[in-house]
């Protein structure tokens, strides 16, 4: 018990140095360049602490919980010998964990409003609601390919630089026929997905993968996922815009 809380304190004190630079500097351009008062100290205060709180047990909470649990998943996977299984679960996860990222939810609602606006969709709040679910789908279900093929990089021992550089090569190539509107969500996609949720499992998949098989690098070979998350969404966003 005392370990945990001297691990939680630990903690506090990095998020608090963490945002350090952040406060010093809404405060410095609030005071001296804009010349005004931050607007309620109380709240900022109060809000500031809750953040500092919140991040900190967020880390603890990844330390002892996500990381362990995505590693022993992907050795427990890897001694079960069943690509199938293995599969079905990088994609599972993958999907789960986007559709529940708060950005995604964020950011697809926005993109709904703005298309409504813009007369590209109906107003309608039904009509708004579907196309940002139709995102959130799409995104969702191409992190869980993401991942499906990411893995099975790290079981080939393929090198991650050549497939990256194809996709983009893919990305840039589609940005030219895709809708003008549909872009920048598209390429603003892949950012949503590597959050607060998806990059904590999916960077202990990779590593707890690649360190229960045989010749293969923790260091070189169980990273890349996240890339692979982040890229995706593009490709099949744009692909989303295309078709509708």
């Amino acid at each position: 018990m005392k370990g945990l809380l001297v691990q939680f304190l630990r903690s506090l004190a990095e998020s608090l140095r963490d945002l350090a630079p952040i406060l010093g500097v809404i405060g410095l351009f609030q005071v001296v360049v804009l010349g005004q008062p931050l607007p309620d100290p109380g709240d900022l205060l109060w809000g500031t602490a809750l953040v500092v709180l919140g991040l900190s047990l967020f880390v603890q909470g990844l330390k002892l919980g996500l990381f362990p649990l995505g590693e022993t998943m992907a050795w427990d996977f890897a001694r079960k010998g069943s690509l199938m299984w293995l599969f079905l679960f990088v994609f599972a996860l993958g999907f789960s964990a986007t559709m529940a990222e708060p950005a995604l939810m964020a950011v697809a609602q926005k993109a709904a409003a703005v298309a409504a606006a813009g007369n590209l969709i109906e107003p309608s709040p039904a009509t708004q609601a579907d196309y940002a679910r139709g995102l959130r789908y799409t995104i969702a279900l191409s992190v869980g390919c993401a991942l499906v093929i990411g893995v099975l990089r790290i079981l080939r021992g393929w090198p991650v630089q050549y497939l990256i550089i194809g996709a983009y090569i893919g990305v840039v190539g589609m940005t030219a026929l895709a809708p003008p509107e549909i872009i920048g969500i598209a390429y603003d996609s892949g950012g949503v997905t590597t959050s607060t949720i998806t990059v904590p499992l999916v960077a202990a998949l990779g590593v707890g993968l690649a360190s229960s098989i045989e010749g293969r690098n923790a260091l070189t070979d169980g990273f890349g996922l996240i890339a692979f998350a982040a890229l995706t969404p593009i490709i099949f966003v744009l692909g989303y815009g295309m078709l509708r």
